[in-house]
């Protein structure tokens, strides 16, 4: 896989929709990811997205010291793509269903992102890792969200 989706954790809903896209192809077996054209041309530019970016590169670059090949065997087989797809879109959905300026959306974004990174580093454990953040995100939100509807009930 050469691309690495990422949910933007509540800045924008483009990039989740992205993220489910590159998912299915990932399911779908496709061995190039396809993207329309006209987003392959689109840089992100500013201040703020800069400084966002040199972050999370230094952020990547701290995890592939620890990471290393692991059960390299489970990456390269169609099942296990199939998987890691289905992972990513349940992630991202749950990211995307979030309630707006909560944060509840940050957790399984960052499931998604270290998911990524597990699939191109090939390391189980960033993998378990990736799965334990996201699925407590969801759990979270799930919670959370129970608890906010119960309170609002409550109110009537």
């Amino acid at each position: 896989m050469s691309a690495l989706p990422l949910p933007t954790g509540g800045a924008t809903h483009v990039f989740e929709i992205i993220a489910v896209l590159l998912a299915l192809q990932l399911i779908a077996g496709r061995d190039q990811i396809w993207l329309p054209q006209r987003w392959c041309r689109i840089q992100l530019a500013g201040d703020k997205q800069q400084a966002f970016l040199t972050r999370l590169m230094k952020t990547i670059r701290w995890l592939e010291r620890f990471s290393r090949p692991r059960l390299r065997v489970l990456f390269d087989h169609r099942l296990s793509n199939a998987v890691f797809g289905v992972l990513v879109i349940a992630f991202t959905v749950a990211a995307f269903l979030a309630p707006p300026f909560t944060g509840l959306d940050t957790l399984p974004s960052l499931g998604v992102v270290l998911l990524s990174l597990a699939v191109l580093l090939e390391d189980i454990a960033l993998v378990i890792t990736a799965i334990v953040v996201g699925s407590g995100g969801v759990l979270l939100e799930v919670i959370l969200g129970r608890a906010a509807v119960h309170g609002i009930g409550s109110l009537f």
